[in-house]
């Protein structure tokens, strides 16, 4: 086992917030500029550094699209807790063609939980983060607070407490005049970008109801080796972690969410319902306190409903689907089939043929494309109201209880322990009980 490179404690959990290029045939003509105010164009000839904030598979499947996305890319240095999962991304990457722009020396490298802190110190303009959602505020803080232009991975944030942290770095963003691009990838697909967009347009009348369900399998986990602390365990096995991961109807279902709020044009509802629990995960450390089904029910004024069915169940039928009920006709989108369709006044489906480019790389090809036109994306508030829609959904199925839009934007729920360090102890994994657990 790779030790961290940095293991020292941290005073708080505020306290985290704290080269020559020489690639073949590509040449640095000038830097980017990242003030405020200051986007302006990129020449081509301009080379584009990127930093790769985790380096697990969501974090290295980025860098690679970063990579394809621009000729003038360089990935330039990374950060993760562990050295070794940064080792493994950079032998990944330098398997194909595009090796000669994966320049990251050890040096480079930056390990520990301060790690995202020094790699957005180090020259680079881009950040991609990808690290356990409940440290992504943490590492945004330090993309924005750098002037960098940021892709984040889905969700942004595993409490209420870091949605409020999050808010705050989208207003960074914006003084400083830098891209904010999510990894709420369906917004980035070609069938559901047209499909929403009749939606919008009023295809199917006003949206009254939504019925989404995301039925899959669970996750694999990574068995504990005795040299490991409790908080490197839970970090290697962070999505069973609800500190770290936001439970899977934050980490995972959030994308049905997202396109709820994308189907209701984000407007967020009064109140919803909801149930869990876990009906067949496994009883063992290394699942963590995650449940493996959820039930949700939003509710909107003039009694218009969304509801969303997610579970995690081994050997079990498998879809993802959402059933958009407007007053004229309905919309049905299969994302996995692929089936685009609306029906009513207006019938349409989304030409077999029609484009269908990879979401993940149009993500990527969008945000590089806005740097060189010196333009800006900001999908900062409505990526904030998906997680915070997913947020609603967990304390209703957590408690028991019927929850308010109020109630989660008031919330001082905050999960994250009070050190950031591998010998500090982290939460205690705790399945929560509805009827027992209260709203916070």
């Amino acid at each position: 086992m790779s030790e961290p490179a940095s293991m020292q404690p941290l005073p708080d959990r505020r306290a985290f917030l704290g080269g020559a290029l020489a690639a073949a045939g590509v040449a640095l003509v000038s830097p980017l500029a990242r003030a405020a105010g200051s986007i302006g164009p990129v020449a081509a000839s301009d080379v584009i550094k990127v930093i790769v904030i985790g380096c697990g598979g969501r974090g290295t499947g980025a860098a690679m699209q970063a990579l394809k996305a621009d000729p003038g890319v360089v990935i330039w240095a990374m950060a993760d807790a562990f050295a070794d999962k940064m080792d493994a991304a950079v032998a990944e990457l330098q398997k194909g063609e595009m090796s000669p722009r994966v320049q990251v020396p050890p040096e480079r490298r930056f390990s520990g939980f301060d790690g995202a802190e020094k790699a957005c110190q180090s020259g680079g303009h881009v950040a991609i983060i990808a690290g356990p959602p409940g440290l992504r505020p943490d590492h945004l803080r330090c993309a924005v607070d750098a002037g960098l232009h940021v892709f984040c991975e889905k969700p942004m944030f595993s409490d209420a407490a870091g949605a409020k942290r999050v808010i705050e770095c989208v207003k960074t963003a914006r003084a400083k005049n830098v891209n904010l691009v999510s990894g709420f990838c369906w917004r980035r697909s070609s069938p559901e970008r047209e499909t929403f967009r009749r939606i919008a347009d009023g295809q199917i009348g006003e949206v009254v109801a939504m019925h989404s369900d995301y039925l899959t399998t669970p996750l694999g986990v990574q068995m504990r080796k005795p040299e490991w602390t409790d908080m490197e365990f839970q970090l290697r096995n962070w999505q069973h972690m609800v500190w770290l991961s936001g439970d899977f109807i934050v980490e995972q279902a959030v994308h049905s969410i997202d396109k709820i709020n994308w189907a209701f044009a984000n407007e967020a509802p009064i109140r919803c319902t909801g149930i869990g629990g876990r009906a067949v995960r496994e009883n063992i450390p290394e699942r963590g306190d995650v449940y493996d089904h959820f039930g949700i029910v939003y509710e909107w004024a003039n009694d218009r409903r969304a509801t969303l069915v997610w579970r995690q169940y081994p050997d079990s039928f498998n879809e993802n689907v959402d059933t958009i009920i407007g007053t004229r006709g309905r919309a049905f989108v299969n994302g996995w089939g692929p089936v685009h369709r609306i029906t009513g006044a207006v019938n349409w489906n989304y030409p077999a043929n029609g484009p269908k480019p990879n979401m993940y790389q149009v993500e990527h090809n969008e945000l590089f494309a806005a740097i060189r036109k010196g333009q800006r994306i900001d999908d900062g508030d409505w990526m904030v109201q998906s997680c915070r829609l997913a947020l609603m959904g967990r304390m209703a199925a957590y408690t028991g209880q019927a929850v308010t839009w109020k109630d989660v934007i008031e919330s001082k729920e905050d999960l994250m322990p009070p050190k950031l360090a591998m010998d500090a102890p982290p939460p205690v994994p705790t399945v929560r009980q509805p009827g027992k657990t209260k709203l916070v």
